[in-house]
Parts: C-alpha cells; sequence; structure tokens
C-alpha cells in the first residue's frame, strides 16, 4: 500500500500556565486564534515545526500536528476535536467564546 499523500498542518498545543489551546503562527509566535495560524503545507517542514515546539516545555504542553485545509479566515478543522478545541469549553460563553463572540 502506498503511503498517503500528506495533507496541511497545524501545529497546536495547551499554553502551560493558562491552558488555553494556541497554534504556531509562520514567525514562531503562537496565538489563541486558529485563522491566525501558518498552514504547513510540507512534510519536512511540519516536523521541523513540531520540533521547535515541544523544545518549549516551560512554554506549552502537548504540542501535536493536526490536519486542516485552507479556508478564507485561515486554516480550519476536517476534524470535529479540533473545531471543538478552537472554541473552547462548552458549558457557557466564557473566556474564549466571549472573546470570539465579538470578533
Amino acid at each position: 500500500m502506498p503511503p498517503r499523500p500528506f495533507t496541511p498542518k497545524v501545529v497546536t498545543a495547551n499554553d502551560l500556565l493558562e491552558g488555553d489551546v494556541i497554534y504556531l503562527r509562520q514567525d514562531g509566535s503562537w496565538t489563541r486564534l486558529l485563522g491566525e495560524a501558518y498552514l504547513i503545507t510540507e512534510e519536512d517542514e511540519a516536523k521541523a515545526r513540531l520540533a521547535e515546539a515541544e523544545a518549549q516545555p516551560g512554554k506549552l504542553v502537548g504540542a501535536y500536528l493536526t490536519d486542516m485545509k485552507a479556508g478564507d479566515n485561515g486554516p480550519e478543522p476536517v476534524h470535529f476535536r479540533e473545531d471543538f478545541r478552537r472554541t473552547g469549553p462548552s458549558n457557557y460563553a466564557h473566556g474564549k467564546q466571549e472573546d470570539l463572540r465579538h470578533v
């Protein structure tokens, strides 16, 4: 069976101190907004970016690559889990949900 073709990815993790979902930007900084994340289209670059993220244990925890697709406003999830993670906890509107309501 031939290997599957590479699909675009985003590096994501959780902020170590606040617990928020964060995404890697192209310049190497982190954002809480998925639309600002860097959509990586090359497998070797994705591996290198993930390694850079994993080398920041004082900043984040649980870094991984997740499949995304290009959207009108930046990367968009292709799996329910990532769609859920980008909006934060679902018990009531606070924090990220409240902030995104005004964007």
